[in-house]
């Protein structure tokens, strides 16, 4: 597909079942000069089952600075690259993103080639309001920064959304059962599109006793929504300033753990909420 200048096109491939790819993305594929993909073995079995045989070279986390430099070139000269993830759409938490950026600063054409999300295949199956919504990426590996994380936006009226592992998806509901309320409406889609695909809606506690209680329930790849906090009495959910400045002092000489303790005795403040404010001001110590 020689011109004077190739284009970089964004395909979105399937994110389980095979026939999830459109008549375009096809096409795309095959015209292309190059496929520029996260994993080439994985890539492969798409491509060999549209018989699709361009070459096919590697794009990931740990090569995609550089590999970003030689796309540009590859550009410049005319020839013209798919970019291509596992599974889905491109750069959705998966790399590319310094070569998108880097061809738009060579000014150079992008072109998306729309398609399979496992982001918003969850949301459109959900029955949550998802307008607005944040999308949040994976979440921190460690059970503090996690629940750091789950407090931060305890009270976001907002849904928020975000991708989960198979290995941490049980601790994960602990942490947010350790930081949320039991009834905070909670999805879960697993294995979206393949043959085990899964979409539960449950209060959080009902759904960790189900993760808890079913092994088939911590398999697959995970998209976890969880439903915007209801508006809720100022007065009784959120510290004072003087609840805050006890907190800071105790957090210099204590555990987020004891400094609570300490922080009810002393305030006559809520438990639940005096841990969320402690998890926030802890977090944003460490990253200052």
């Amino acid at each position: 597909m020689n011109q004077e200048t190739g284009k970089l096109y964004i395909v979105a491939t399937p994110i389980g079942n095979l026939g999830d790819i459109t008549f375009r993305a096809i096409e795309t594929l095959k015209i292309v000069d190059l496929i520029a993909a996260e994993d080439t073995r994985h890539v492969k079995m798409l491509l060999q089952h549209y018989g699709i045989s361009n070459k096919v070279i590697a794009l990931h986390q740990h090569n995609e600075d550089k590999a970003a430099l030689e796309i540009v070139e590859k550009l410049r000269a005319g020839l013209s690259i798919a970019l291509v993830s596992d599974a889905g759409t491109p750069l959705i938490s998966d790399p590319g993103m310094p070569v998108v950026k880097a061809v738009h600063e060579a000014n150079l054409p992008v072109v998306p080639i729309v398609g399979a999300c496992a982001l918003i295949a969850a949301l459109s199956a959900a029955g949550v309001a998802i307008t607005p919504f944040t999308f949040e990426g994976f979440t921190p590996r460690t059970s503090s920064a996690r629940q750091a994380f789950f407090a931060e936006r305890a009270g976001i009226p907002t849904t928020w959304v975000f991708y989960e592992s198979c290995h941490r998806i049980l601790d994960c509901l602990h942490d947010m059962t350790a930081v949320l309320s039991a009834e905070r409406s909670i999805v879960i889609a697993r294995e979206l599109t393949k043959l085990h695909e899964t979409i539960v809606k449950l209060p959080l506690t009902d759904m960790l006793a189900l993760v808890e209680n079913d092994a088939n329930m911590r398999k697959g790849e995970f998209v976890v929504i969880v439903e915007g906090a209801a508006k809720i009495d100022v007065s009784e959910n959120t510290i004072t300033l003087e609840q805050e400045r006890i907190l800071k002092l105790l957090l210099t000489e204590c555990s987020v753990k004891k400094a609570v303790e300490l922080a009810v005795e002393i305030t006559g403040g809520k438990k639940k909420v005096l841990y969320q404010a402690a998890l926030a001001i802890s977090n944003a110590n460490q990253t200052s």
